[in-house]
């Protein structure tokens, strides 16, 4: 029998070499798809660990600013991916999409994009977090490739958005002011047109206490985003996943604020509760609205961590990790 003090250096040295193995990963990256060049970063504690893709709003509303704000925690158990879409931040910069936007092209960049992740660090799965108008990206890998994802993780999500849209203009004709009912008696739901979308959010952010509008919120600003992006949004907001995905079969975790008035809590909550899927779950923010991951951000990434995590990663299945 080897002596104790043999032992505790056999021990140590046992523990060093499995703490050397950990191999921290802060990258930004340029990868094609979709053939156009998109720009990645990724950023964990440890490379072996399993992945987080974040799928950002807007539509094209980069989170590479806000990555270590929403999820500084998760890089300690996750190799945390954000990636600009196309026609956003640093992937605009790189260039610009020579193909006219539609849903479809951006859910076959996001499949790419997972494939291509997946094949690099040598996994089977991974995890999917969809935000707002990334939630619809999200639904649409869950629903067509379950098998890729440990969970999907729907931020502020996208289920029924005219429906949502109209709880939203309904509340604020009772009760804002004659000036906001006078523009708002203008919007139609759907939305037709990019001036309609203007009114309708310009309010909802007065009702949020907004106090200065036209600049957190400039009109010319919306006209300009229109011009990329109003068509593709519109497909996205067509899509009513009450009529269109009753089943998810994969995990799905449903995360919303209670004063989200874009995309309605209650229609989340709704459909939550219809959706069948092997396990799910929905996360309440009592104080928390549509940026629930910004305003909130250690809630949101604890409840990743400390429950969505340990129910759904199997270290031992093969090539897990």
């Amino acid at each position: 029998m080897p002596s104790a003090h043999l032992q505790f250096f056999l021990l140590f040295i046992l523990l060093n070499d499995r703490s050397s193995c950990q191999t921290p990963v802060d990258s930004d990256q340029v990868v094609t798809i979709g053939g156009i060049r998109q720009y990645i970063r990724i950023k964990g504690k440890d490379d072996s660990n399993p992945i987080l893709l974040f799928l950002h709003g807007g539509p094209g509303g980069s989170l590479l600013q806000k990555n270590d704000q929403i999820s500084g925690k998760l890089q300690q158990h996750f190799v945390v991916v954000q990636w600009d879409q196309r026609e956003t931040g640093e992937t605009l910069k790189l260039n610009r999409s020579p193909q006219l936007l539609t849903l479809s092209l951006f859910y076959n960049d996001t499949h790419d994009l997972i494939d291509t992740w997946l094949k690099k660090f040598k996994k089977l799965k991974l995890y999917l977090a969809g935000y707002s108008w990334g939630s619809g990206l999200g639904f649409y890998i869950a629903d067509r490739y379950p098998e890729l994802l440990y969970a999907y993780i729907a931020i502020s999500p996208v289920t029924d958005q005219w429906t949502s849209d109209s709880i939203t203009l309904a509340m604020l004709k009772g009760t804002m002011g004659k000036t906001a009912r006078r523009e708002l008696s203008e919007v139609k739901i759907p939305f037709e047109n990019w001036e309609q979308l203007y009114y309708h959010r310009k309010w909802l952010l007065k009702h949020e206490g907004q106090k200065f509008v036209s600049l957190s919120l400039p009109k010319t600003f919306v006209q300009s985003w229109a011009a990329t992006w109003f068509d593709v949004f519109v497909q996205s907001c067509n899509i009513n996943l009450f009529k269109s995905l009753s089943t998810i079969n994969c995990p799905v975790y449903f995360f919303a604020g209670e004063k989200d008035y874009n995309t309605n809590h209650s229609i989340t909550e709704e459909y939550f509760n219809m959706v069948s899927a092997p396990k799910k779950d929905l996360f309440l923010f009592a104080d928390a609205g549509h940026g629930l991951p910004e305003t909130n951000p250690g809630l949101f990434q604890d409840i990743i961590i400390d429950k969505i995590f340990p129910a759904t990663f199997n270290p031992d299945s093969k090539n897990s990790r």
